[in-house]
């Protein structure tokens, strides 16, 4: 049995599928035990703390560079060095392939800080990279952001256009 969907999966793995299936024709019984059957097995307590004690690390770095900052002189604006140092840090791990080691040991630690933004917006843009400057690093560079820079600056402007409006 082929089944150009799964290339990496064995055969034996799809179980009580004739030779000919194809996924369309899958009940919604028999889909349900594929997944079960290939789906990893999560242990929740492990896997939580693990994010817990990983994002917390990511916060407490974060936390050590506005401190050192702010000991160096940068005041107020230690907080947005700090998340500048944070995406950049976010984004250069991405390229050099740690990232997506340290997110699959973390879960969703990885994800919650500021560098699982950079990392959502980095991973793109190196994966088409091939495709050339615009049409792959520049296209893709905001296929995960894009959505979310949309709508935050299209909700900041009708948030600032109801203050206006209201003269608040």
């Amino acid at each position: 049995m082929s089944l150009k969907i799964f290339p990496r999966i064995s055969p034996a793995a799809f179980g009580s599928l004739n030779r000919g299936d194809t996924m369309r024709k899958l009940t919604n019984e028999q889909y349900a035990e594929l997944v079960k059957r290939l789906s990893p097995k999560s242990v929740t307590g492990p896997d939580t703390l693990r994010a817990f004690l990983c994002g917390g690390a990511v916060c407490t770095l974060g936390e050590l560079i506005t401190l050192g900052l702010e000991a160096a002189g940068a005041g107020e604006d230690a907080g947005v060095w700090t998340s500048v140092a944070l995406i950049f840090l976010g984004a250069l791990l991405t390229g050099l392939g740690v990232y997506d080691k340290f997110a699959a040991f973390a879960g969703a630690g990885a994800l919650v800080p500021i560098t699982g933004f950079a990392n959502a917006v980095a991973s793109p843009a190196l994966e088409f990279k091939t495709e050339g400057l615009v049409a792959g690093l520049a296209a893709k560079l905001f296929v995960i952001a894009g959505p979310v820079l949309v709508y935050g600056t299209l909700s900041g402007v009708l948030y600032g256009l109801a203050l206006c409006l209201l003269k608040v």
